[in-house]
């Protein structure tokens, strides 16, 4: 008798535990650069965030959703790292999320992996990051992910293909990965790069390096930078008169940021870049997200590509505590969270199960005017693109209108 009282008596603790767990608020702690120069990143992000939830409810599998928000600055490693270990350690938080930039990730990996606490990296795109933590999943994109089809284009179409080309890119993590997926793709189908140019990461002129470029007379000038300083470059790219030398330019997504874009007038126009985000995407999802995204900001902002990155990380933390339990935690939702796949705004995405990063599709686009905006409009597409490395698939040209 005193056994099976025993008994009963353990299992009544076991299933009061489990209830009190489940009515605990699931905390999400959210790290971004919401001052600084890299502010945008965290804006974009954090508006995605309080879009998602608005559109979705704060209340998963009977967990009440609470985000705890940090702002880090962007540019010191070690505040982030400090800001994620008080999240853990105080806060109680089930997952660790945002992570503007690439160092900052890294940062905060250690923590996440001694927590083991899932870390859903929201803009961060050097492609080692996923390997810093096995805690990691990311649903932003890597510069070498939305690179590679740039190069493959630039070298190969049939309406305008460069033949020489320059490469321009920021001096840390995502620009080296931009640069050497370019080089390497670009030249193994074809073409030639005169010269492969890196510049300071903060506040850099570029106008000795626009003067470098339309010296070395290339067909194309390809450029990757952080998305705050695409105004810059735009503008020192039309002061040195480069378009009027004949040089194409092209770059990742992050030159013509879509929430910066209208600030950059019509020098931007004819611009092509690659990237997994557009808010010009046609698509029923990305129309609802758009309107959603405009209204919710009092129309002071765009959604841009790193905006996407949070509302689908949000999308991912949501789905995996529905599939996982109330009461799962660390391991259960990162399990959750692999093979995960929905209907972005962005098109047809998924995190692929081995290596925790998102599989995607890549637009080439070209900046055209709509109205009395300019709009990275796609015209091709690639479809199910890892990062790195993969084998392309086959250009499917958009038609107009889509």
């Amino acid at each position: 008798m005193k056994t099976m009282l025993k008994a009963a008596l353990a299992l009544g603790c076991l299933a009061f535990a489990a209830t009190t767990h489940a009515a605990e608020p699931f905390k999400i702690g959210l790290i971004l650069p919401m001052s600084g120069p890299f502010a945008s990143t965290g804006k974009q992000i954090d508006a995605a965030v309080r879009l998602y939830m608005k559109q979705h409810g704060d209340v998963v599998a009977g967990r009440k959703i609470q985000v705890i928000l940090k702002d880090d600055g962007g540019v010191q490693p070690e505040l982030t790292k400090r800001q994620a270990q008080e999240l853990v350690v105080k806060e109680g938080v089930d997952v660790l999320a945002g992570f503007g930039l690439t160092p900052l990730a890294f940062a905060a990996a250690p923590v996440a992996t001694q927590a083991k606490v899932p870390m859903v990296v929201m803009a961060a795109s050097t492609s080692s990051i996923v390997s810093k933590s096995p805690y990691i999943v990311r649903t932003s994109m890597t510069e070498a992910q939305v690179t590679t089809p740039m190069a493959e284009w630039a070298a190969k179409d049939p309406n305008g293909r460069m033949k020489t080309m320059v490469t321009l890119v920021s001096d840390f993590g995502p620009g080296i990965d931009s640069e050497k997926a370019f080089v390497k793709r670009y030249t193994d189908a074809g073409g030639k790069v005169l010269e492969s140019i890196r510049v300071p990461k903060d506040n850099p002129d570029f106008s000795p390096f626009m003067q470098r470029v339309k010296d070395l007379k290339p067909d194309g000038l390809f450029v990757f930078l952080p998305t705050n300083q695409g105004v810059t470059l735009m503008k020192q790219f039309r002061e040195r008169k480069l378009r009027d030398a004949g040089i194409q330019l092209t770059s990742t997504g992050g030159l013509l940021d879509d929430d910066l874009l209208p600030s950059m007038g019509d020098e931007a126009l004819g611009v092509v870049t690659s990237g997994h985000y557009s808010a010009a995407h046609d698509s029923p999802e990305n129309k609802a997200y758009v309107a959603g995204f405009r209204k919710l900001t009092n129309n002071s902002m765009r959604p841009d590509l790193m905006s996407v990155g949070g509302y689908d990380g949000m999308h991912l933390i949501y789905a995996a505590l529905q599939k996982a339990g109330p009461n799962a935690a660390g391991d259960q939702l990162l399990e959750a969270m692999k093979g995960q796949a929905w209907v972005s705004p962005r098109g047809p995405v998924r995190i692929d199960a081995a290596t925790r990063d998102i599989v995607q599709n890549v637009y080439l686009r070209r900046a055209e005017k709509i109205g009395n905006e300019i709009y990275n409009i796609e015209f091709a597409k690639v479809e199910n693109v890892k990062d790195p490395g993969t084998v392309l698939g086959t250009f499917t040209t958009i038609p107009a209108g889509r």
